[in-house]
């Protein structure tokens, strides 16, 4: 990205509102996450569909029309949990990031202040049919459908393309050179927001977020299992983007944000062992380069 942010504290800005809150060509096949309604929780206010948590995700919808803050978490087995902003009357879809093991889920209805109540929860335990769903599926952080304009443009560009890398540089390529940072929105952008790819797509320019969510939309489109994931360098905190390729397993920051642009890792896409001079830089000694969400 040739437009740089000039400063890491404007990054840390944007990604704490954030936190706040294959060969495969142009007939790829979109993964969309679906409520089959097979296995429910349900009562007066809330539906959690874990109908499909052998493909790596469970929906949730609050029922009721309503004006007070909604939100839902997901406990997983390592004990971290994730929490989401619900809207009324609106299926939303999050992934089972963590793979196998024992997850609940909660659905939250605000009081006043930052007092919530439960409207209603789930436990199960997750055994997935491919350890890959969970980043192949369209979810709440990377919403999009196969008429997503960067979806159809990830057809276009990967159309008799063959292998993840090769599908990782084209995408990482054009994503740069269409996009321009939105310092504007990064100024104002409000906590709990998620990126519309369409407009963003539209418009030609965005946050880090938007960057993030509209390369992983893409790759995941073609086949290419792919992790969006925010965590910390240091006290700061970061973005990158992992990818699975079927020769070397994950290859983790193959496409990484270092605090001031977007950069691609050494196009060899070898073991971490021979990554480029400037991942390394960026992971220095691997002390304080640590992922906490993936999406």
């Amino acid at each position: 990205m040739r437009k740089r942010i000039r400063s890491a504290a404007a990054l840390l800005i944007v990604f704490c509102l954030v936190l706040l809150s294959g060969n495969i060509g142009v007939d790829a096949k979109v993964i969309l996450p679906k409520a089959s309604g097979k296995a429910v929780n349900e009562n007066s206010q809330m539906v959690i569909d874990y109908s499909n948590i052998d493909q790596g995700y469970v929906m949730v919808k609050y029922k009721e029309a309503t004006k007070v803050k909604l939100k839902a978490q997901v406990a997983c087995p390592t004990g971290v949990t994730y929490t989401y902003n619900l809207k009324a009357k609106q299926w939303a879809t999050f992934p089972l990031s963590e793979g196998d093991g024992n997850y609940k889920v909660t659905v939250f209805t605000n009081i006043s202040g930052n007092s919530y109540a439960t409207a209603g929860s789930q436990s199960f335990t997750a055994k997935m049919k491919d350890p890959l769903s969970p980043f192949l599926t369209a979810n709440q952080f990377v919403d999009y459908t196969s008429s997503t304009s960067c979806v159809k443009k990830a057809a276009t560009l990967c159309k008799n393309t063959s292998g993840e890398m090769n599908k990782v540089k084209k995408v990482y390529n054009w994503t740069i050179k269409y996009f321009t940072y939105d310092k504007k929105k990064a100024q104002t952008v409000q906590s709990g927001y998620l990126p519309n790819l369409n407009s963003v797509y539209k418009s030609k320019k965005g946050i880090c977020f938007d960057y993030a969510a509209t390369m992983t939309a893409m790759l995941r489109s073609q086949g290419v299992a792919t992790k969006l994931v925010i965590g910390y360098a240091g006290s700061a905190y970061h973005a990158w983007i992992s990818v699975y390729s079927a020769k070397d397993g994950w290859i983790d920051s193959v496409i990484y944000f270092d605090g001031e642009k977007w950069n691609l890792m050494d196009p060899t896409f070898a073991s971490s062992s021979n990554s480029s001079p400037s991942v390394m830089k960026f992971i220095g000694d691997g002390k304080n380069y640590t992922a906490k969400y993936a999406y």
